[in-house]
């Protein structure tokens, strides 16, 4: 026969345990349990998505286990005494109080459920784990992201895959809008030779977009030699060359690269047509105007750039890209070559009217430094007033420009400062946004946190830690 009290004295061990416990908060042992314990509490965070399986999966075992629990109970009470009877109920704990029975079933199966859905997560995310990071912490970021805003970026060449490498940070639902009139270097070969659209700007995009990007951007801009018979071209645009004539399509090839590199959002080209860009551009020291064609001669040309225009100048817009802009929260406009990579993509009629249109946060980014040949001399107001005297003013609610001067930039580059004019603008944001390690180039880090507070000030309150790192 089992005590009475039996259970009292056999639980003081557990309860001194715990109270040793609660009052050794510095013990080693407290350190180890809260230790256990600290590994599943970022799992129940609200927002990744996790919660709700779990309940699912605890209410299927505790069917299980009701009807086993049943089943136990009705042969316990049925079975005759005998000698294993005593084992069984020193099994279940039948010595103790039920509250105390209740608590440690409990706690010991919450304890197996995690431990097995851990092991389980860990067994099959193993290929899919990046080195150094926690599991909970991947899937956290992951689900932050998703739920990020709708941002699209419009321009070209290494500004735009600047925003993209930053804004990939905040969110997944990025697409970049990159113009299709290239017409030099490996793309214009390529776009000669092959017939196809230029793929330089939409290379730099995939790879900026990429989860991988150190080895992808070593990757996709390595050239080859000319004496190897490929005459130079990068192997980026010889990738996306080779998928377009698999799938049958430009559109297709990009989007089956971005499937093939991890890439979290869309690049699309501004137009499917093939356009040429054509400028006006005044000679110096000389009243007179020549007519430049091609994208890559525009830089070449002595002069001010006096107009842009694309050539057909009734090309339509991508409607992947239409539908973007519709339903962007954030439009970003530069940074970039004004004149050969932004102003080409803002010259697409329908892409002009679906971003006036758009009930997105539209904001212009102006160059950190000037491109020779092209913007020479010109400050944040030059580039702001270029674009609105094409396109027309107030096309932009928010214009950011760079206040840090004080690197050496590289020979015919000067930095780009804000004017008397443009200080009077309410529109403008002055920020440090150069890189100091790259003087004439936007810090990545830096741009996209102040899109992303400029963004969360039309939306709600700025986040206090964020807006002061």
């Amino acid at each position: 026969m089992i005590p009475k009290n039996f259970g009292f004295w056999l639980t003081i061990p557990l309860k001194t345990a715990i109270i040793f416990v609660m009052f050794r908060r510095h013990d080693a042992w407290y350190r180890s349990i809260w230790r256990v314990f600290s590994r599943f509490i970022p799992w129940f965070v609200p927002g990744i998505g996790v919660k709700r399986w779990f309940l699912v999966l605890l209410a299927g075992i505790t069917l299980i286990g009701t009807g086993l629990a049943i089943f136990l109970l009705d042969m316990y009470r049925s079975a005759p005494d005998t000698w294993w009877l005593p084992i069984i109920s020193f099994i279940s704990l039948r010595f103790l109080t039920r509250p105390w029975r209740i608590l440690i079933f409990v706690g010991i199966g919450f304890g197996l459920i995690g431990l097995g859905i851990w092991r389980l997560n860990r067994s099959l995310l193993v290929p899919f784990l990046r080195p150094g990071q926690r599991l909970v912490d991947q899937v956290t970021d992951y689900r932050r992201r998703e739920r990020g805003p709708q941002i699209v970026a419009i321009g070209g060449g290494h500004g735009i895959a600047t925003v993209l490498r930053g804004l990939k940070g905040y969110t997944n639902n990025l697409t970049a809008v990159v113009s299709v009139a290239d017409d030099g270097g490996s793309s214009g070969e390529l776009r000669r030779s092959l017939g196809i659209l230029p793929p330089g700007d939409i290379r730099n995009c995939l790879a900026a977009l990429s989860d991988e990007e150190a080895l992808l951007t070593q990757l996709f801009q390595y050239r080859f030699g000319e004496d190897t018979g490929l005459g130079g071209h990068s192997f980026g645009n010889l990738f996306i060359s080779a998928l377009s004539d698999i799938t049958g399509s430009f559109e297709k090839a990009i989007a089956e690269s971005g499937r093939a590199l991890s890439v979290h959002g869309q690049v699309l080209p501004a137009t499917l047509h093939n356009v040429r860009l054509v400028a006006d551009v005044q000679l110096p020291n000389a009243q007179t105007e020549v007519r430049v064609e091609g994208e890559s001669q525009i830089p070449q040309t002595a002069g001010r750039v006096c107009r842009v225009w694309l050539e057909p100048d009734n090309a339509s817009a991508f409607p992947p890209v239409i539908q973007a802009v519709l339903a962007a929260d954030m439009i970003v406009i530069g940074p970039g070559s004004l004149y050969t990579s932004i102003l080409p993509n803002i010259l697409v009629g329908d892409l002009l009217d679906a971003i006036r249109s758009s009930r997105a946060l539209k904001i212009f980014i102006s160059n950190v430094s000037t491109q020779q040949g092209e913007t020479d001399m010109y400050t944040s107001g030059d580039h702001i007033r270029t674009l609105e005297e094409l396109v027309g003013s107030e096309l932009v609610e928010v214009i950011i420009c760079n206040s840090w001067y004080d690197g050496k930039l590289e020979n015919g580059m000067q930095w780009v400062r804000v004017d008397e004019a443009l200080e009077r603008d309410s529109r403008l944001y002055l920020s440090d946004l150069a890189d100091h390690r790259q003087p004439g180039h936007h810090d990545a880090v830096k741009l996209a946190q102040v899109l992303m507070d400029l963004y969360n000030e039309r939306t709600g309150p700025i986040v206090k830690e964020q807006a002061t790192q």
